[in-house]
């Protein structure tokens, strides 16, 4: 095969043309599989959808398959090294043994990318554990498969690539052996201890410190088909097993799911539409009153409401926050669903809870849900997500990409020289950023929805030279300029045309460890919950009732009465109360009221009167109160197990 002749040249260093030889030949054949999916599939391309698009989808593409190459050929470049420089090991023994591994590796490979074409066709999604639940009938799966003509236009060629691999493979490892030059060795020794680097760096797939490549890197334009063209799908195969395996994915069983969906309906006032999903509300239909207002979600990062000085804290180090806390719809006893960042994004914008260690945005096969971009979308706004660090942390851009968001804005958009940690750019600096977007968004004529997550109340701490904290301890002057990056939010934005016209919603995405007086930190989920806009929100007023992040969705959309279908666990607070909240940490969940908090792990219960911070167990004396507070979270929690294994 003359392509491969011109690698040979003067350049005698076998060890690393030969591996660079196997990485063109599979990539080259990884992006035959990758056409001819595309081509398949090529119906589902937007229509305004450009080429430049597609060539970046192939791109991307080529990085996913080189993570998989890489992976395979750690292996044998370090073979083919020893081979090079230990002249007493058999040559012939290791080009065997080199080559069978390589073979048998890629060709695995090639076959879950032959099944991964008429897989997508059927599923539009990649190839991973979810196609083993077929497995439960073997004989009933072969018999589709064979007995379907067209899926041997898939199984002939993959047989013809496996075997022109067979052939392409045994050329490069068992042909055009040369003897290395001694004079060289030195030089040899150090540009393979930096290939092997290059090897182990694209089996990772990203520079950024935060996080490796991820399904969701491939979620980059707003086509549902590239978004996925860009995967391999043994990445997304051997991902999904991993996931599968970890303790904290296994479905949780409460009770039966029966029972969960009739206790849920129960709770939440939900009646049952034949036909339709269990959980199924449309809310808002018969509203002549719709306000087709803009929305702007504001996550602030570790903002407990014990920080805050309405809520007894005496540092006065969130004077804006707690002001503007008196001008708009407050709730004193709103709670985050989790302790992570991403159980405060997701539960905030999709309306579930938090399910012990489930990670609910680092699915393989990313879920479509009908989550608040989703409503939103549908009713003609234009979507945006703001963070300040690395989108792909976990996995939120592809995540919001494949559900509605328009728009990632994150540590790659920003100015190199503004980028002061591995948490990205300062707080106030993404909203300074973020101002010509939202004018540009408001400029499109429809009305928008942005979501901000704020960082710099997480360690590595920042504070920019132009803010002056009063405070002493780094912990409160963090706190104050969380505040200040706030203030200098509304003041610019008010500044807009747009203000006045716009819903803003401030929430945590999960407090901070302070005042522990339990086996959960209250203050680690007691969050503020607040609903302002001078022009929309007439009379201010303070909610003494029990609220959640997965009410903020539905809440805001109630608020301003526009139509949407609910298929969540939220309720709109402003016509409906909770007689409990609940929240989750790690195998631990709590449930409480305004008064009593109930914690279970395990069979252990402990029910306390937390408002006087009584730390006497009284569950024994209490069962049936127990039992109801239990039940009231477990059947929630189960039904959302149910949306899960469902979709």
């Amino acid at each position: 095969m003359k392509v491969f002749d011109k690698f040979k040249v003067n350049f005698k260093f076998q060890n690393i043309t030969e591996t660079l030889k196997i990485y063109l030949l599979v990539l080259s054949i990884f992006s035959v599989f990758r056409l001819a999916l595309f081509l398949t599939q090529y119906e589902n391309v937007g229509e305004e959808t450009s080429i430049g698009t597609v060539f970046q989808a192939f791109f991307m593409g080529v990085r996913f398959d080189l993570v998989v190459s890489s992976y395979i050929l750690a292996i044998p470049f370090v073979l083919f090294t020893l081979r090079e420089f230990i002249t007493s090991l058999s040559s012939t023994v290791f080009n065997q043994i080199i080559f069978w591994f390589v073979f048998i590796s890629f060709s695995i490979a090639f076959i879950v990318n032959g099944i991964d074409i008429p897989y997508f066709e059927q599923f539009f999604s990649r190839f991973s554990m979810n196609a083993f639940k077929w497995m439960d009938s073997p004989d009933f799966v072969f018999g589709m498969i064979f007995e379907e003509p067209r899926l041997w236009l898939f199984i002939i060629p993959v047989i013809g690539i496996v075997y022109l691999f067979y052939r392409l493979l045994k050329r490069i490892v068992f042909e055009n052996r040369e003897p290395q030059m001694r004079q060289k060795r030195f030089l040899h020794v150090s540009l393979s201890i930096l290939f092997l680097g290059g090897i182990i760096l694209s089996m990772r797939g990203r520079l950024d410190e935060k996080s490796p490549i991820r399904v969701g890197t491939a979620y980059f334009s707003s086509d549902p088909l590239l978004n996925q063209l860009g995967l391999n799908p043994n990445f997304t195969l051997l991902k999904s097993y991993m996931e599968s395996r970890k303790e904290g994915n296994q479905p949780v069983a409460l009770m039966s799911n029966e029972k969960a969906i009739s206790k849920t309906q129960e709770f939440l006032d939900i009646e049952p539409i034949p036909g339709e999903f269990p959980l199924l509300r449309k809310e808002n239909k018969d509203s002549d009153s719709a306000q087709y207002k803009n929305i702007i979600v504001v996550l602030m990062e570790s903002m407990s409401a014990d920080k805050m000085g309405r809520h007894g804290n005496p540092h006065d180090i969130t004077p804006f926050l707690d002001s503007l806390s008196y001008e708009g719809h407050y709730f004193e006893h709103a709670y985050s669903a989790g302790i992570h960042t991403f159980n405060g994004i997701y539960s905030t914008l999709f309306s579930y809870p938090a399910l012990f260690k489930k990670h609910p945005m680092k699915e393989t096969s990313i879920p479509y849900l009908h989550g608040m971009g989703t409503a939103l979308k549908k009713l003609g706004y234009s979507t945006s997500y703001f963070t300040t660090h690395d989108s792909q942390f976990d996995n939120v851009e592809g995540f919001l990409r494949a559900n509605d968001f328009d728009k990632v804005i994150s540590k790659s958009d920003y100015p190199r020289e503004k980028i002061k940690t591995t948490l990205g750019v300062a707080d106030d600096y993404m909203f300074e950023f973020a101002m010509p977007v939202l004018e540009e968004m408001h400029a499109m004529e429809k009305p928008f929805f942005a979501t901000f997550m704020t960082s710099s109340d997480h360690k590595p701490y920042y504070i920019p030279d132009y803010f002056s904290p009063k405070s002493t301890s780094i912990e409160n002057q963090i706190v104050e300029y969380a505040d200040f990056s706030l203030r200098k939010f509304i003041e610019m934005a008010s500044e807009k045309e747009w203000f006045e016209n716009t819903l803003f919603v401030f929430i945590a995405d999960h407090g901070a460890a302070m005042n522990i007086n339990y086996d959960v930190a209250l203050a680690y989920n007691h969050v503020p919950l607040l609903f302002y806009g001078p022009k929309i929100i007439k009379e201010p007023k303070t909610f003494t009732r029990m609220a959640g992040q997965i009410d903020v969705f539905p809440s805001t959309l109630g608020l301003l009465n526009l139509p949407f279908d609910n298929y969540s666990l939220g309720i709109n607070l402003f016509q409906k109360e909770r007689p409990y909240m609940y929240f989750g940490v790690g195998d631990i969940y709590a449930v409480l009221n305004q008064h009593l908090l109930l914690i279970v792990r395990d069979d252990h219960h402990g029910l306390y009167w937390y408002q006087e911070r009584d730390k006497n167990n009284h569950a024994e004396n209490n069962k049936e109160l127990v039992q109801e507070m239990k039940t009231y979270a477990e059947a929630q929690m189960q039904a959302y197990q149910y949306v899960l294994l469902n979709r």
